[in-house]
């Protein structure tokens, strides 16, 4: 096991766990449930979203083979069958509305035992939720040939005309029937909204008129797959044609190992409504050149080109040194879909060399980085407000309309604030613009503690300003709480004056700070000042009203302060 994790990880993959049925169930549901299920060990590993041909034990087992050098990366071709002999998929122009594109290709002489099947099911399954985007993109069918004759039709039709024996059911539905009839199954319920509101539904028949499939819901009965198919036909349908042939690409190549003459796929010819004709799969291989010395550059490696080309070869990408050692030539198989521009070449080089094997070294910039001169200054602050007594709140900087507004004796509208356009709960409708209910909230979760409780919050606060890019504007807040018997206004005050000691700001009126009566609908009449400093109103302090107290549910008097820092920095 730890070998295997090991070798996982060099690849670029990670070993989840290692666990069993058993084990997930008892997990999830308990003890009980897990009677009975399979002891069988499970690997669970995690892909990149962008492997697609990694999906399946198929390709997982050569692309690992390939990585441990054990095999070469096989050649897949496809095998264009004589004149009037291959299969042929005709689409009708009635597609073009609902699902424009259709490609198709045959296995021929597959062999299937129950693993075999059950992967080859399963990749379907996983790339129709990965690339497929949960069939919207493109939807796999995969047929059993010889039960069918060609040549094969795509066309639409009004969900009244088509009916047919939907897969693992025993009698005949029309369309309109199917969709009814798994509007509550767990599975394709998800899907019957890609084809629900149209006026045609997409469907393929062969020519006797048997239904192959409806895409993107359900296969036909009639041409189910089982292990003792030999010859199968696979379509993808869908509105993204770059799609469609990837998913045709990785399945063809995952299971033509299987074929008697293994890695080949017979080809299918599609003629598109306007009459062109085009053979499918394409299963393209490309070459592209890279630099040694880029990928050298961008990994942080310093490696010959032929070493390069041998670990870029035990990606699967297929490479040799060209022109003195100039340039190296990867040729991109048709399962390496994610490989689109040279950086990712320079990853598989990268992964392959072994993330770890790179040496750490120091960048060539020299720079210095600084802490924000704001936050430094918020540290600092509350470092002295924590020696002051007081202890530090967090509270969420969305709140509800009436935190910031009736509570506080407010209208909404006199607030500026920034509203959320579809709130999810009553609590968290708007940001805040000021700290004072956070705090007040704080307190009436502890009135279990004992008294006097001493909280502090120096935090960010939001309000609407047109003249910035984004239409709001932060400004950074103190706010400090004192709940006890009696309001204790001379504590708060006092802590206004340690604050303004740190800073170094004197209590005069020309370069230091006053504070003057004034009148706040949130504090009591005459028990309330603002305060003055650098020539500007930074905030007020004061008693709370009884009102607002009772109103965040608390019983005994309070005062508080609340001052923008920001002019201090």
């Amino acid at each position: 096991d730890e070998e295997f994790d090991e070798l996982c990880f060099e690849f670029g993959l990670e070993l989840d766990e290692i666990t069993s049925e058993k084990d997930i169930i008892s997990k999830e549901k308990g003890e009980e449930k897990a009677k009975g299920a399979s002891d069988v060990v499970l690997y669970k590993i995690d892909v990149p979203a962008n492997r697609y041909d990694l999906l399946c034990l198929e390709g997982l087992v050569r692309g690992l083979q390939v990585f441990t050098e054990r095999i070469n990366l096989p050649k897949f071709e496809k095998i264009i069958p004589a004149e009037g002999e291959g299969q042929k998929l005709i689409i009708t122009e009635q597609t073009a509305q609902i699902r424009p594109h259709a490609v198709a290709a045959v296995l021929r002489n597959i062999t299937f035992t129950k693993d075999r099947y059950d992967s080859f099911i399963d990749l379907q399954e996983k790339l129709h939720q990965n690339i497929c985007r949960k069939r919207a993109l493109v939807a796999i069918g995969t047929h059993d040939l010889d039960t069918i004759t060609g040549p094969f039709t795509f066309t639409a039709k009004a969900p009244s005309e088509i009916k047919f024996k939907p897969l693992n059911q025993s009698q005949e539905y029309t369309a309109s029937q199917i969709m009814d009839l798994y509007r509550t199954d767990s599975h394709l319920r998800h899907y019957l909204h890609l084809i629900e509101n149209k006026p045609r539904y997409p469907v393929i028949y062969d020519s006797n008129g048997v239904v192959l499939s409806m895409p993107p819901i359900i296969n036909g009965d009639h041409t189910k797959i089982s292990l003792n198919t030999r010859n199968v036909f696979i379509e993808c349908t869908g509105t993204d044609i770059t799609k469609a042939k990837i998913v045709l690409d990785v399945i063809v190549t995952m299971f033509s190992e299987y074929c008697e003459k293994p890695f080949t796929v017979e080809a299918v010819e599609v003629v598109y409504p306007n009459g062109k004709t085009h053979i499918y799969p394409e299963l393209a291989y490309r070459t592209e050149k890279v630099r040694p010395e880029y990928i050298n550059k961008k990994v942080g490696i310093s490696e010959t080109p032929s070493s390069l080309a041998k670990l870029l070869t035990r990606m699967c990408l297929k490479s040799h040194v060209t022109g003195n050692g100039n340039h190296i030539e990867v040729e991109i198989p048709p399962t390496r879909a994610d490989i689109i521009h040279a950086c990712d070449i320079v990853e598989d080089a990268a992964i392959a060399y072994g993330y770890n094997n790179i040496q750490m070294v120091i960048p060539k910039m020299y720079t210095i980085a600084n802490q924000l001169p704001l936050n430094k200054l918020t540290e600092l602050l509350r470092l002295d407000l924590a020696a002051a007594g007081f202890t530090e709140a967090l509270t969420f900087a969305l709140c509800s309309q009436e935190d910031i507004a009736d509570k506080l004796g407010m209208d909404i509208s006199a607030t500026n604030a920034v509203r959320i356009a579809n709130p999810k709960t009553a609590e968290f409708q708007v940001a805040r613009t000021t700290l004072l209910p956070g705090l007040l909230k704080t307190i009436a979760a502890n009135r279990k503690m004992p008294l006097p409780l001493k909280l502090f919050e120096i935090s960010d606060i939001v309000v609407k300003d047109p003249n910035t890019d984004v239409g709001a504007r932060n400004y950074r807040h103190l706010c400090a709480i004192y709940y006890n018997k009696s309001p204790g206004f001379e504590i708060i005050h006092g802590l206004l004056d340690r604050v303004m000691q740190v800073l170094e700001v004197p209590p005069n009126q020309e370069n230091g700070y006053t504070i003057k009566a004034a009148e706040g609908t949130a504090f009591f009449p005459g028990r309330c000042a603002e305060v003055f400093a650098k020539g500007q109103s930074i905030g007020k302090l004061g008693v709370v009203h009884p009102d607002v107290i009772t109103k965040f549910e608390l019983n005994m008097p309070c005062s508080v302060l609340e001052i923008n820092i920001e002019p201090f920095v």
